[in-house]
């Protein structure tokens, strides 16, 4: 099936890694869209329309029907466009490829972002830390393949995209490192195989400015704490 511009839009934010796992997933499918950049401290009506619940990124409007959560995105497109599935087509390992993106979601993913704007408290960062931590380890031993879909990217490799890109990001953003290849042999080789994907680099952001832009609203959210 294929679809043109004004069919498919996707509105993102600068860095925002559940809009990148979007941005991976429609390349790899080979899908043309429209890509609208969001101020988010500045919501555009379209966003508040789009997605009055949660009112954030990334919102994927197909057809003038917009669906929210990145999770739930990857899915409906993967449904929607057979060509190039991330999902397994059995539907146990599919149940699987679901539970362990949930699992990246709520055991890495959420703690690792409380970690980060735990600013004024070392028992808070330490806290989320240490659950993101135990959550790599059981990830870590869940890895058996080059990549967790196999040989080729698959559903929880587009949704680890957290931990290969944004998790180093953010450990030099706040001077603390917990995702190394000493700790975790096995998931940060996958971490570099993935990023050197020629399609995953082309919808990571280049980190250089991304860092920069990052440590600035970092610097002040820590000022304005104080």
């Amino acid at each position: 099936m294929s679809t043109n511009q004004e069919e498919v839009q996707l509105l993102g934010a600068l860095g925002s890694p559940f809009a990148c796992r979007v941005q991976i997933a429609l390349k790899w499918k080979g899908i043309e869209y429209k890509y609208v950049q969001e101020d988010l401290a500045n919501k555009s009506d379209l966003l508040l329309i789009y997605n009055p619940v949660h009112k954030k990124v990334p919102v994927f409007v197909h057809n003038e029907k917009p669906i929210s959560e990145s999770l739930v995105i990857l899915q409906y497109i993967d449904e929607v466009w057979k060509q190039n599935p991330i999902l397994p087509s059995d539907p146990y390992q599919k149940s699987l490829a679901r539970f362990w993106s949930k699992f990246i979601d709520d055991k890495i993913a959420t703690p690792t972002l409380k970690a980060v704007y735990a600013f004024n408290d070392e028992k808070e960062r330490e806290k989320n830390i240490e659950e993101s931590t135990g959550a790599l380890q059981i990830l870590e031993n869940e890895l058996k393949d080059k990549f967790f879909g196999g040989e080729e990217i698959g559903f929880v490799d587009i949704s680890a995209v957290f931990i290969a890109f944004w998790i180093p990001l953010f450990q030099d953003l706040i001077g603390l490192k917990w995702f190394t290849a000493e700790k975790y042999p096995k998931l940060y080789k996958w971490s570099q195989e993935f990023l050197n994907h020629p399609i995953v680099k082309e919808n990571v952001p280049l980190r250089d400015p991304l860092f920069a832009n990052f440590k600035a609203r970092y610097d002040r959210a820590v000022s304005a704490s104080k």
